[in-house]
């Protein structure tokens, strides 16, 4: 729900958050973030789901995929381009919307079978000549990819701070595990072969953990955290696959194995290198940040 509330928190009128954020507390309901489209990920500025002002309202048009929370959502956050010539700047091409799930015209997809995080409710959704309230625009009209841009700061340390969980995770199950396995007559964590392997996993942790509370301490002093986000976000992701990689490593065969628990978070880590952002564009903002001190 985070990621579809962020943008209503930062740039939502008084009345928006009041019709819209207030239900969330008042009772058990999920949102959804709708950017992605089929061939609009990581370039966003290329996303052809259309809206158009029609007298009070907007009229939207297109297609979103890859959406979280997307067949329960009671709404879900839309971004869409409002103006349809292709040389309009991106910062003034695209309106964003909080759009009614149950609205006419609005068609929710199947749920799609990832490789990991399964439970998470991912699909497509269709907007067939939506009908929108002008009420119901996220900032200012044209100001659409602004707003997505800057929930990036937001959302990305959240983001981070889930790939903490799961490389933690792996290393617990690993250390557990290397206590418990024995070979050469003695428990495999004695083998200096897996107790480096354990003291690597436990660096990759520490050190994103402090990139993560860093963006985390940056934005809630203020302060512009771009950087430290999207380091947060990739190493956060580097650590996760790493080592839930060695985890199955340590495991052996029972790590390939069904019946033991780090081949999930093999499968479940993967996806941090790839929604909110993938890891070449973190590098890429990661370097223009980093060029900001010498230019």
């Amino acid at each position: 729900n985070s990621l579809a509330e962020s943008p209503v928190i930062l740039a939502g009128s008084h009345e928006l958050k009041k019709k819209y954020l207030g239900r969330m507390t008042e009772e058990l309901l999920m949102a959804a973030y709708g950017v992605t489209e089929p061939h609009a990920g990581s370039d966003v500025a290329s996303a052809r789901t259309s809206s158009r002002k029609v007298g009070d309202e907007y009229v939207i048009n297109g297609g979103k995929m890859w959406i979280t929370n997307c067949g329960h959502a009671n709404w879900i956050f839309v971004f869409t381009r409002s103006d349809p010539d292709p040389k309009c700047p991106a910062g003034k091409a695209f309106t964003a919307f909080v759009v009614d799930a149950d609205a006419p015209g609005v068609t929710v997809g199947r749920k799609e079978w990832n490789m990991g995080q399964r439970a998470s409710d991912t699909r497509g959704v269709t907007f067939d000549d939506v009908v929108v309230p002008a009420e119901n625009v996220v900032g200012e009209p044209g100001g659409g990819f602004k707003v997505a841009m800057k929930c990036f700061d937001k959302t990305r340390p959240t983001v981070g701070a889930m790939s903490l969980g799961l490389a933690r995770r792996a290393l617990d199950e690993a250390s557990k595990y290397s206590l418990e396995r024995k070979t050469m007559g003695k428990p495999i964590v004695m083998h200096q072969a897996i107790s480096f392997m354990l003291a690597e996993m436990a660096m990759r942790y520490e050190l994103a953990k402090l990139a993560v509370w860093r963006s985390c301490a940056d934005y809630d002093e203020g302060r512009r955290n771009t950087y430290y986000a999207s380091i947060g976000k990739l190493y956060g992701a580097i650590a996760a696959n790493r080592n839930a990689s060695d985890a199955v490593q340590v495991f052996g065969g029972n790590g390939y194995n069904k019946d033991y628990p780090v081949e999930k978070l093999m499968r479940d880590a993967k996806i941090f290198q790839i929604y909110e952002g993938t890891d070449q564009i973190q590098k890429l903002i990661i370097s223009r940040e980093h060029m900001r001190n010498y230019m």
